[in-house]
């Protein structure tokens, strides 16, 4: 009986079929045959990826590549990283095609479709950058000694760069989303990388081969596609029904089916018969609210574990005395506790971190901090869970039933900035239009 097996699996030396798939292809180099081996796999702390080696038995060319193998992000991205030391020369580096990179002290830019996506690192880039420019100085001193002149000495201001005697920034801009910079303090925050989302422009959806509905014949499609009419359908009917529709899973990237049910927020779970991974996830029915807000609960005892909390998934979570960050994306929105919220982060930080290669040393550090969060639950250890919701659709129960406020639950209102706004898609939107029912 033929199992099904992850598309994207965990690389690890016992698996005894690594799913590499070899297919015959045309040298670039000597335009003979050569041989593409294609690997299909997870990077921790990023996504799923397939690994391009091409060789040529012929004339010896090799050439390797990366590309990402998830869906494509919503939001672009930008990551701006201040090199201080050279440890930061060695974190690893994962851009796509997509992915412009800027060096802000010399004024200058590799720009993006210039070369192929890889797995690198900031010294790598470097170099790299440096081999690109040396290229073609010998026969500019020839040409013409003045512009080979000032490639040498922009040269040698890349060269001292390795050397980190003052620090620099780098800039990775990627209107895909698919590009990553190692965080070596994972999962603590990263005081010296900051990462921006960023909504594409109609060009730059273009170019990544996005259109809209408009954009599309939709003749070529008839057949194909079926929208439900509003007749067909009542709200009440659609809240009745458990919905049910093609996804992929999110761990494997096998293709499995999603339960969605509709009531006033959208309920849905995935499971996957190839991996065993099961999902949970939940978002708001209800829009979009018209101030942002700010939770901060003090879990001190078993009562505040108990708590009913929703997270939404614009919702940014952090806890101050780990120095843990989560982002929107991380864990999605969820209906729990808030130990169920706390377990589901440690779980996903266990899974992720110790698939990577590490010391022994940092494997340490991780597991004594991923240890805090079972004294939490054991009430060994008072923290403040902090949701910060730009949405404001996020929630954590009372545990007053009266008019007075709960001692341990503070929970403000705020005005979103522009920047917030932008990334929920509210700047052209009209204020009338979100719910106001704060």
């Amino acid at each position: 009986m033929t199992v099904n097996q992850p598309i994207f699996r965990d690389l690890h030396a016992d698996d005894p079929e690594p799913e590499t798939t070899q297919i015959e292809s045309l040298c670039m180099n000597c335009h003979a045959n050569g041989i593409t081996r294609l690997l299909l796999t997870k990077i921790p702390f990023y996504k799923e990826v397939v690994i391009m080696s091409f060789s040529c038995n012929e004339c010896g060319y090799e050439n390797n590549e990366i590309q990402s193998g998830g869906q494509l992000p919503e939001k672009g991205v930008e990551i701006t990283l201040r090199v201080e030391t050279q440890n930061d020369l060695n974190r690893q580096v994962v851009k796509s095609d997509y992915a412009s990179i800027n060096i802000i002290e010399l004024d200058f830019e590799i720009p993006a479709k210039t070369q192929k996506g890889e797995v690198t690192t900031v010294e790598s880039i470097l170099e790299r950058s440096i081999s690109g420019l040396e290229h073609g100085q010998f026969l500019r001193k020839v040409e013409n000694i003045e512009l080979a002149e000032q490639i040498g000495e922009f040269l040698n201001k890349l060269r001292k760069l390795k050397d980190v005697d003052t620090p620099f920034t780098i800039v990775l801009k990627d209107i895909s989303g698919n590009s990553f910079i190692e965080n070596p303090n994972a999962p603590c925050k990263d005081t010296q990388c900051t990462v921006k989302h960023f909504r594409r422009t109609k060009e730059d959806d273009h170019e990544l081969g996005i259109f809209t509905k408009n954009e599309i014949d939709v003749r070529e499609n008839e057949g194909l596609l079926h929208s439900i009419q509003e007749e067909e359908f009542t709200l009440e009917d659609l809240e009745g029904e458990v919905l049910q529709f093609p996804t992929n899973c999110n761990n494997c990237g096998t293709p499995c089916e999603t339960n969605m049910k509709l009531t006033k927020v959208v309920i849905m779970a995935t499971v996957c018969d190839a991996c065993g991974n099961r999902t949970n996830e939940v978002k708001s029915g209800t829009g979009i609210e018209q101030h942002g807000v700010r939770i901060e609960i003090d879990v001190a005892t078993k009562e505040d574990l108990c708590r009913d909390l929703l997270k939404s998934e614009t919702c940014d979570l952090s806890i101050p005395q780990l120095e843990l960050e989560v982002g929107p994306n991380a864990i999605g929105g969820r209906f729990t506790t808030v130990e169920g919220l706390l377990i589901a982060i440690k779980d996903q930080l266990k899974e992720n971190i110790f698939r990577d290669s590490q010391s022994q040393d940092r494997k340490d550090r991780l597991e004594t901090f991923l240890g805090k969060f079972d004294e939490i639950v054991d009430g060994k250890m008072t923290v403040t869970l902090v949701l910060d919701d730009p949405a404001g659709n996020s929630y954590i129960q009372s545990l007053r039933d009266d008019d007075k406020p709960d001692e341990r639950l503070k929970i403000t209102t705020y005005e979103r900035t522009f920047s917030q706004n932008e990334e929920l898609g509210l700047n052209d939107m009209k204020t009338e239009n979100y719910n106001t029912d704060v």
